[in-house]
């Protein structure tokens, strides 16, 4: 009876460490097989009293407007979308469109449709890549929120499947450098 015990509490307890392992694996996935993109950020809350020190980064790609979209009527919250992607003259890269199933081949990221909100004269969606908060040392946070003041780049890794891991931020100061 005691060796079944302990038999079954070592399976539970390999089973529970195999799953977590698999989180992080996947997780840190597109860190160590993705391809290296460069987006415009800018910054927009640098602290939590619960999360710690971090950036919160705004992009272009985060907020897209509804006449991209084939289909908005059947969109609800949740919704995985990906954003294609184009390389500019500069090395970075930008908005070039959107699809509701993974494209086959290009630069694209995967993300989520997080909620839809209406201006007067726009309609947007704005979409959630993962790639929202940087975390960084106190002293480190405070020194990357100075540096981007005036925006940034945003260094990702990005895997074949279309999901985005932040690398790096660096600020305008680094850019020109």
């Amino acid at each position: 009876m005691n060796k079944k015990l302990l038999v079954g509490l070592s399976v539970a307890v390999l089973l529970q460490f195999l799953i977590l392992t698999g989180m992080y694996v996947k997780a840190a996935l597109p860190l160590w097989t993705g391809q290296e993109i460069r987006i415009k950020t800018i910054p927009v809350d640098p602290r939590s009293l619960f999360r710690g020190n971090y950036a919160q980064l705004r992009y272009d790609i985060s907020e897209i407007k509804t006449n991209h979209f084939p289909d908005t009527e059947n969109l609800r919250n949740g919704e995985v979308v990906y954003t294609v992607l184009k390389a500019t003259n500069n090395n970075q890269y930008e908005f070039s469109g959107i699809s509701l199933t993974q494209p086959d081949s290009g630069v694209f990221l995967r993300g989520r449709i997080e909620n839809r909100w209406y201006e007067e004269r726009a309609r947007y969606f704005r979409i959630k890549y993962g790639i929202e908060a940087f975390f960084a040392p106190k002293q480190k946070a405070l020194a990357l929120e100075k540096q981007l003041q005036n925006g940034g780049i945003a260094i990702l890794m990005v895997s074949a499947s279309g999901k985005a891991r932040l690398k790096a931020v660096i600020g305008e100061k680094q850019i020109s450098n």
